[in-house]
């Protein structure tokens, strides 16, 4: 698979600021499309199609699937926002250092039971037999999470430091130090805070 500790998913703030996030799984990666209440800003997946080219964009395929060989029957879509609901739920409670709860977690067995993506070599090279079901990839997703959740990494799922953010990731990094969605976004912005709380303490105007 993909390196998680290299793939990034591009967001913009409320500012429009742009910046990319290394969420370090791909189940988190499907939460950052979208959802409910503040998340609705940056709903991505409208239609069936969208869930397609996400998908064909997605690490689960490398980057490398045409959307037209992704097919998204109307009751997968609706499958994949509410499996995306459960992922949020999930990935929250693992960074509050809590378990799935017991429905989320059968959500995601359920899921994960169904055939998922299924990998072929191709002349020495590692690709996917197409066409490719929706419901293979919400079974990757789940599975994903699921080894995330029962796995050495479960500790290392994180929210951002920012008392205004709430993207969730999981650190990947060697030292596990990691605070940030996004050094660009909100380390900087922490960074700015801290300077002008520092000048404020020498006297000198912010």
């Amino acid at each position: 698979m993909t390196d998680a500790s290299t793939w990034a998913v591009p967001l913009r703030s409320r500012e429009g600021v742009a910046f990319t996030v290394v969420t370090g799984a791909a189940c988190v990666d499907f939460v950052y499309t979208g959802g409910l209440g503040d998340r609705a800003r940056w709903e991505s997946l409208h239609e069936p199609a969208d869930l397609a080219a996400w998908a064909g964009a997605s690490r689960l395929v490398h980057g490398a699937t045409p959307p037209s060989e992704i097919a998204v029957t109307d009751v997968e879509f609706a499958a994949a926002i509410e499996l995306r609901e459960v992922l949020w739920r999930s990935i929250n409670r693992l960074a509050d250092g809590e378990r799935i709860a017991r429905a989320d977690a059968a959500a995601l067995n359920v899921y994960a039971s169904r055939p998922d993506l299924a990998p072929r070599l191709d002349g020495g090279a590692l690709t996917f037999a197409t066409p490719i079901a929706a419901s293979q990839i919400l079974s990757t997703l789940a599975r994903d999470a699921i080894a995330l959740a029962g796995g050495p990494l479960r500790e290392r799922v994180r929210r951002c430091a920012a008392p205004d953010c709430p993207l969730p990731f999981v650190d990947t990094s060697r030292p596990g130090t990691r605070r940030w969605c996004a050094m660009a976004r909100c380390g900087n912005r922490d960074k700015a805070r801290t300077r002008r709380r520092t000048e404020k303490g020498d006297g000198r105007s912010a």
